[in-house]
């Protein structure tokens, strides 16, 4: 539980890296290696998954001492925090305040930070004269894009799942917590792998070998 609390939460402050990654490298390209420095870039991965574990360390340290009297049966194929407390019998409103609390600061903030450099992305691409300039700017910040939509959309239909539809059918609990765990690390490397040349032409060779070739010769 704290590995997949601890890792998603990190996933959502590195996706805030790379907005200012994307900032940084449009709005000011001639500063970017002298802002950036390898120094910076590791700071702020440690910070990331250090704010990440310290904030979900109470809420596991909590749940240690609750006792279960309920069913064991998880909604879930894995322990989710939102899963576990429902089968507390104990008073659980520490848990849900301080929970509320860290998805609020975590994913909140986050996408807050994410939404204000998109911002100020979009106000510099605005002013690049040349169509073409600013479509190869807007090009640097679409696989980011949808790298945010495919994390941030699936933890988005879990917790309305969980809050809105306690009664359903134990399939729709799985079925929303196997697509937030599973989607983003299945569909990222093919997001950020088809931007590349290389590998977008190897797999166009696979599937069309023929057209491939001929289009070479």
């Amino acid at each position: 539980m704290f590995l997949i609390h601890t890792f998603s939460f990190t996933e959502s402050s590195v996706l805030l890296a790379m907005a200012l990654d994307r900032y940084i490298a449009i709005c000011h390209p001639l500063r970017y290696a002298t802002i950036l420095t390898p120094k910076l870039i590791a700071k702020i991965g440690i910070a990331a998954l250090l704010r990440s574990a310290i904030l979900i360390i109470p809420l596991l340290a909590r749940l240690a001492f609750f006792p279960f009297c309920h069913s064991h049966v998880l909604s879930h194929s894995y322990c989710l925090h939102q899963d576990i407390i429902r089968l507390a019998c104990a008073d659980t409103r520490f848990n849900v305040i301080y929970g509320l609390v860290v998805i609020t600061m975590l994913w909140g903030m986050d996408s807050l930070g994410i939404l204000v450099s998109y911002v100020f992305i979009f106000r510099s691409v605005l002013r690049i004269a040349s169509r073409q300039g600013r479509l190869k700017a807007l090009n640097t910040c679409a696989s980011h894009i949808c790298a945010v939509l495919i994390l941030y959309v699936p933890m988005i239909g879990l917790s309305i799942v969980h809050r809105f539809a306690k009664h359903s059918s134990p399939l729709v609990h799985i079925f929303m917590a196997h697509i937030y765990l599973m989607v983003p690390p299945v569909l990222n490397p093919i997001i950020y792998s088809v931007k590349t040349k290389q590998i977008r032409q190897g797999v166009l060779h696979l599937i069309l070998p023929h057209k491939i070739s001929s289009t070479v010769m």
